[in-house]
């Protein structure tokens, strides 16, 4: 099992319901993975709450309750130093995730926007002359959707790249997905893949909820989520995830 939607469109907090969902699940002995975009180190919204893993940078670094690390891939450092040349001709923004900081390139309004959207404060600017180009586990790249394609096939080859928003695109590694995350867990905890369910909302959800046995789609999600989604459900605001799980009989 794993929830991705987790947080009120309203609120910004987790509803009541998803979290008893959650507690519920877990006392069946069913396994309740969060998967995120966001850095291991930003999810302190949700420490409340007990979970059996954390697949974070869309499946690039994947990591047990109780620490342990099964996967890590970091993007390719050419990819980075490109990124960052191209930055300082063009000033597109960027935000460069480690295991335990970020960095961002400039202060523009949309590095602003993105920070008080997800209610974190905001990262220090990197260092050109001290950068780490090694160990970058995801960048954040402030651009249009259009220019997307073009940017990855000639600033970053080696990566791959997803949305959740117009407002910038997730670059990971090349061959690294939400879906590869879920293949960790499935084969950590000894999980066959027809025994899993996902929920998301927008587009690096698309390879998870296309290989779990049963994708569920929040009612916020974009279309191109919902056409491949097994299931449509309601916003998280609405008991979406608690009315899936209904549905499908995890919880009466």
């Amino acid at each position: 099992m794993r929830i991705n939607k987790l947080l009120s469109l309203k609120t910004r907090v987790i509803p009541e319901s998803t979290q008893n969902a959650i507690k519920n699940l877990r006392e069946k002995g069913i396994k309740v993975i969060v998967a995120t975009g966001r850095s291991i180190n930003d999810l302190n919204h949700i420490k409340h709450i007990e979970f059996d893993g954390f697949l974070t940078f869309n499946g690039g670094y994947c990591m047990t309750i109780d620490g342990q690390v099964m996967f890590k891939q970091t993007i390719h450092p050419d990819d980075i130093k490109n990124l960052i040349n191209h930055s300082e001709k063009s000033s597109v923004s960027f935000s460069l995730m480690y295991e335990d900081k970020v960095r961002i390139s400039h202060e523009s309004p949309q590095v602003l926007e993105l920070y008080t959207h997800v209610n974190l404060p905001l990262p220090p600017l990197y260092d050109k002359e001290t950068v780490d180009v090694e160990n970058v586990l995801q960048v954040n790249v402030f651009i249009n959707p259009e220019k997307e394609e073009s940017f990855m096939q000639e600033v970053m080859p080696n990566s791959q790249s997803s949305r959740w928003t117009s407002l910038f695109a997730d670059v990971n590694p090349g061959g690294i997905s939400k879906q590869k995350g879920v293949e960790y867990f499935c084969e950590h905890f000894n999980i066959d893949v027809s025994e899993t369910m996902a929920f998301g909302d927008g587009g690096n959800d698309i390879s998870m909820l296309k290989f779990v046995e049963i994708g569920v789609a929040m009612g916020n999600a974009g279309d191109n989520v919902k056409e491949i989604a097994d299931f449509v459900t309601e916003e998280v605001d609405n008991h979406g995830v608690e009315s899936a799980l209904m549905h499908f009989g995890l919880l009466s």
